[in-house]
């Protein structure tokens, strides 16, 4: 798999990525999630493709204390294949290579393969509550 930056031409491909992998919800607007994090440190946001097909995209970032993952998706057809694993390593990379000493990842507890798809790569459960708080609507438009 060939994995390499965002390209604006991949935005459709993505969110329809997203939203097979079922990580869009009602209060999320994936434009604009891609358009923020274009704004900001946008070498973090990559895409993997098989040839032509783009098969897998995560978005990451990094505040100078942590490192975040966001959006990780693999094609479903193509999951447990190693496609999540290498797309993981080249944004551990990134962000390891930009200071970053400790990455975190929020998923959402119905989702039981993703949380084993993680604790595989070596990250566990962190004894902490997550608090989350609107600051923008992202109705769609």
């Amino acid at each position: 798999m060939e994995i390499r930056p965002f390209q604006y031409a991949d935005r459709s491909a993505v969110i329809d990525l997203w939203q097979r992998c079922n990580l869009i919800m009602p209060w999320n607007n994936p434009v604009r999630d891609i358009e923020r994090k274009l704004a900001v440190a946008p070498d973090l946001l990559l895409v993997g493709l098989l040839g032509e097909r783009l098969v897998a995209a995560g978005m990451a970032g990094y505040d100078g204390h942590r490192g975040w993952v966001n959006y990780l998706a693999v094609e479903p057809m193509l999951q447990r294949q190693g496609l999540g694993r290498a797309l993981m390593g080249a944004i551990e990379a990134r962000l390891a290579a930009g200071g970053c000493p400790k990455v975190n990842i929020q998923v959402r507890s119905r989702h039981a393969s993703a949380l084993g798809f993680y604790q595989r790569l070596g990250y566990d459960v962190d004894e902490v509550v997550s608090l989350g708080k609107r600051l923008t609507s992202d109705e769609p438009d």
